[in-house]
């Protein structure tokens, strides 16, 4: 194994490996162009149905009009609103209303050889009350996940958990309150009982990253539970948004100082889902967008961050989470190269349920560790996720298009196009 620094820090190295393995001559390890394996898990109606809601998602403007339409009916009690999306793009990205009612999609995906990683999809949570609900249904989900080989990893955002306030106030270093004080050891106590149940019930937990000017504090109590608990195994991992300019070197700050503590680090990289809103606050407040400036430059930190992720495999369990093919076909390529066991815990593939097909049954079926993110809960809860689902997902990044292309060419060839 190559000395940790030592290759990632080589950009232009690493540039080098991805031309190679994307644009080389030898025959891709993976077809993501398989839309029989991809959409197998789908009847003949349940992929027409796909492809109507894809079709409707691809019109932006009927994304935007929806969502605000969809959103304030919700909030008026609206009955055959509800209907409309439960019937809609909640079965199409959501596993169902309760942890039982998962199961028919858990084990769907599980005889298509995916795992699913468990995520409550409800949100903005501003209270004590609402932060415990949170934090005892996500041991819910763990002590459910500890039951079923199929899902080796549930997922939960600490705003789920703590007050936004709090977290900014920690992030600029306000002096503690007697108030505060007591905010911060409720936290503290919460994520140390889902890291707890966890590590006993031989499951993992996903932290999401957030907003920039929160995620200081949310990096601080998620190192601390992985310094406690993933000593022996991954049990926390933290989401390194690459989006962010200085998450590569960050990725290698947590990974000496992992070495340095002797655990193990756990590793979730992403793009980053806070774009517009990052910027649009850096020229508000005056700041240097913590952003990127381009897709390239992302692009060129999240494969380094890959590469280094796979130098470094034995010490650091990653989750490649993105719907970008390139950067998936990039860690298949470099383990077949590397002759790296494909099933190993430490290297994971996962993309959104309702998402991506393409990518996550493929790499399945060819032997990799890969998994579906799976959001549930009440449909009113669950919208906002919805939303910004749709929202993110719409004809700008073109996301939409590429799943309705993938749709029509698989009812093509069933012949019912």
């Amino acid at each position: 194994m190559e000395k940790a620094g030592k290759p990632v820090m080589d950009i232009e190295k690493t540039k080098q490996v991805v031309e190679e393995v994307l644009h080389g001559n030898q025959k891709p390890v993976v077809d993501f162009a398989n839309t029989q394996i991809a959409f197998a898990g789908k009847d003949d109606e349940e992929l027409k149905k796909s492809a109507w809601i894809f079709g409707l998602m691809n019109r932006h403007w009927l994304v935007g009009i929806g969502s605000k339409l969809g959103l304030a009916a919700i909030k008026m009690h609206l009955p055959f609103v509800e209907a409309i999306v439960k019937h809609t793009i909640y079965e199409q990205f959501c596993g169902g209303t309760t942890l039982l009612n998962c199961m028919p999609v858990i084990e769907n995906l599980g005889r298509q050889k995916c795992f699913t990683i468990l995520d409550y999809g409800a949100e903005a949570k501003e209270t004590e009350e609402e932060y415990n609900q949170t934090m005892n249904e996500t041991i819910r989900a763990i002590e459910f996940a500890g039951k079923s080989e199929q899902i080796p990893v549930v997922s939960t955002k600490v705003t789920g958990m703590a007050r936004f306030g709090l977290l900014q106030s920690l992030q600029e270093g306000e002096p503690f309150t007697k108030e505060t004080r007591q905010e911060y050891k409720n936290v503290l106590k919460r994520l140390d009982a889902i890291c707890h149940v966890a590590a006993r019930s031989g499951v993992s937990v996903f932290f999401d990253a957030e907003e920039s000017w929160i995620q200081d504090p949310i990096d601080h109590f998620v190192n601390m539970m992985m310094r406690r608990y993933n000593k022996e195994r991954a049990v926390v991992y933290n989401t390194f948004q690459m989006y962010r300019k200085d998450r590569l070197s960050y990725l290698i700050n947590s990974f000496h100082q992992a070495e340095r503590g002797q655990f193990i680090l756990g590793a979730k990289l992403v793009r980053g889902a806070y774009m517009e809103k990052e910027r649009a606050r850096a020229e508000r407040l005056g700041y240097e967008s913590p952003i990127h400036p381009n897709k390239a430059a992302t692009d060129d930190a999240y494969n380094t961050g890959i590469r280094f992720c796979l130098d470094n495999y034995e010490r650091i369990a990653s989750c490649n989470a993105t719907h970008n093919q390139d950067s998936c076909l990039l860690q298949a390529a470099l383990i077949e190269q590397r002759k790296l066991p494909k099933g190993h815990p430490h290297l994971n593939f996962c993309q959104l349920y309702g998402m991506s097909d393409n990518l996550t049954f493929n790499l399945g079926a060819a032997g990799y560790n890969a998994a579906k993110y799976l959001p549930y809960g009440p449909v009113r809860e669950v919208v906002p996720y919805l939303i910004r689902r749709a929202e993110e997902n719409s004809s700008v990044t073109g996301d939409m298009g590429r799943e309705f292309k993938l749709v029509q060419q698989e009812m093509k060839r069933r012949g019912l196009a």
